[in-house]
């Protein structure tokens, strides 16, 4: 009979302690009475989001919001609950605004490089949404301003507040998996042609149009466009973004991207090796430009492992973060920015779960220890006390790196490697 598989007390004490608090290099200092006077650039459907957040929490006060569509505007003011707060239709007035200390960036990716830049030399504190930019040469660029202005920065990847992605880490650290050969992460949105995803109009899952003239007299669009080819009012291009590519980069970075940063938080392994990625429109022949289907695999050459991403837009199943050894496997509970337990399982049968459970040899409950600070908070904390955040510039130049990695791979039909010396994907 197979003896029993039990974990290490050395084990149990270091995920026990990452259960009690959030390491000194991931606290930071409790931030003063003085909440951060923030300004908000962008209201469309993250923003919304975020500025929802900032007005209902103590360590914020939103003082300014700017979008160039005013029905954006002014549920982006109403969300930041202060009547005072002024409105812009023009970011570059608000960075001017002495009463604004840092500043949200939820625009389309294709503005954020300029946004952040402008911002950083303004003097403002910066939380950026991800991905962090369109290619490596602009990433370069943003991570050398931040860096000349000593700026505060934040890239919005909220799993990492997470105390399991600490504890997972020390396990895997420890050997209670024993060498780590594969990992799987994916996303997946089971849509319908009538609801395809990414086709809603300003919010998730808002699937009603609004009437496009009106749209037009709302909306400066030759603001919204900014960096991007200069073309005559798309509908389709404003409301659905995500689907084209002189606005973003796809599943790469809006999806892939939070599954590939909860692999950086709980390994720290920094940018892959190389990348092969294969994406094509499998269901959604509507006219959308960046893939409903996003397969990309990663090598870590160093630490002899690989990475799966499974992107599908035409299935309903869940693929959580799952780290695989030798020995077991630690099995997350959620996609990336909601992943806060795991469960760690002994190695056993593929299908050994459908006859008879597997016992897990350790589960983390988040229950059992203080949380740490909100990804935001994290923000707002080292904006008092000029610490770096958790997904600092150099944390973020590794996701855009990585997420950029699958892109060029998927246009170019190879497979692509990392040149760290040039810092080119080559």
């Amino acid at each position: 009979m197979k003896e029993p598989v039990t974990i290490s007390r050395r084990t149990m004490l270091a995920a026990g302690a990452a259960a009690l608090g959030a390491p000194a290099f991931l606290a930071g200092a409790a931030p003063t009475s003085d909440p951060v006077r923030v300004g908000h650039i962008g209201a469309g459907t993250r923003g919304w989001d975020l500025l929802k957040y900032n007005g209902s929490v103590e360590t914020a006060k939103v003082v300014a919001v700017c979008d160039v569509y005013k029905p954006h505007l002014e549920r982006g003011i109403e969300a930041g609950h202060n009547p005072d707060a002024k409105r812009y239709t023009n970011y570059k007035e608000l960075l001017a605004d002495p009463k604004v200390e840092a500043v949200v960036i939820a625009a389309p990716d294709h503005w954020h490089e300029q946004m952040t830049i402008d911002a950083s030399n303004a003097g403002k504190a910066v939380y950026c949404e991800k991905g962090m930019t369109t290619s490596v040469e602009s990433a370069k660029r943003m991570r050398e301003v931040i860096k000349k202005n000593k700026t505060v920065f934040q890239l919005g990847h909220q799993g990492r507040q997470y105390p399991s992605t600490e504890a997972a880490r020390k396990l895997i650290q420890d050997g209670e998996i024993g060498p780590m050969t594969m990992i799987h992460v994916g996303r997946y949105f089971n849509g319908t042609k009538e609801h395809a995803p990414w086709r809603w109009y300003g919010y998730y899952s808002q699937w009603d149009r609004p009437d496009p003239v009106q749209v037009v007299k709302d909306l400066d669009w030759e603001a919204w466009l900014g960096p991007a080819p200069k073309i005559d009012f798309n509908e389709k291009h404003f409301w659905h973004w995500r689907c084209y590519w002189p606005y973003g980069t796809g599943q790469a970075g809006d999806l892939l991207s939070h599954e590939m940063d909860h692999v950086q938080t709980v390994l720290r392994w920094g940018i892959p090796d190389s990348c092969s990625c294969t994406g094509f429109n499998a269901y959604y022949d509507d006219g959308r430009e960046t893939p409903d289907t996003w397969l990309a695999s990663y090598v870590f050459e160093k630490q002899n492992c690989s990475l799966t991403f499974e992107g599908c837009m035409n299935s309903g199943r869940e693929q959580v973060p799952e780290y695989i050894g030798k020995k077991g496997r630690i099995i997350f509970n959620g996609i990336g920015q909601d992943a806060n337990h795991f469960v760690l399982y002994p190695d056993g049968a593929a299908f050994q779960h459908m006859a008879r459970p597997a016992k897990p040899k350790f589960t983390f409950d988040p229950s059992k220890g203080p949380q740490w600070p909100t990804h935001m908070n994290n923000f707002f904390n080292c904006v008092r006390t000029g610490e770096r955040c958790w997904c600092n510039e150099d944390e973020a130049f590794i996701e855009v790196v990585t997420l950029l990695m699958s892109v060029q791979s998927h246009h170019s039909k190879r497979q692509v490697r990392w040149d760290p010396v040039a810092e080119q994907i080559v």
